[in-house]
């Protein structure tokens, strides 16, 4: 059976997951690339250093983001929401939405590439002065809908 999810059923995957696939345009190319996030109901908070993804969400802040929980071919629910990327920049509100994020992330194993391993003080400090400053941001989700099909 086909059928699409309730808004609890979407914020319910949203909530459970931790990874996601964002894509973005600069008007020329589309990048889909995997993405850590934390999700709170109204926006998804995630960081990323300087690079692609960031130069064509700076450029056009309009994005999509999809996550998947796929048992298999024909058990599978599938949440896509289309939202607003936006730089937080404030250093008390960086500091809060890292902290939600990291939080949230620490309950998983969690990748090189989500780059906050025992997020300590000292730990955190040092691994910002050897490396950039990650660009922390929130997408401000403005539509949402799922998908599912259960056999």
């Amino acid at each position: 059976m086909l059928g699409t999810l309730t808004i609890q059923e979407i914020d319910e995957i949203l909530a459970g997951n931790m990874t996601g696939r964002l894509g973005c345009t600069d008007g020329k190319k589309v990048y889909v690339v995997p993405v850590s996030y934390a999700f709170n109901e109204t926006y998804l908070i995630a960081h990323s250093h300087e690079g692609m993804k960031i130069d064509m969400m700076r450029k056009n802040p309009d994005v999509c983001f999809e996550v998947d929980e796929i048992r298999d071919f024909t058990n599978w629910r599938s949440v896509i929401l289309w939202g607003n990327y936006e730089e937080i920049t404030d250093q008390r509100e960086r500091f809060y939405a890292m902290k939600f994020l990291v939080g949230r992330l620490l309950k998983q194993p969690v990748s090189e590439t989500a780059g906050m391993h025992e997020m300590n003080t000292e730990l955190a400090q040092s691994h910002m002065a050897q490396h950039k400053r990650p660009v922390i941001y929130r997408i401000r989700i403005q539509e949402k809908t799922g998908r599912f099909e259960k056999r």
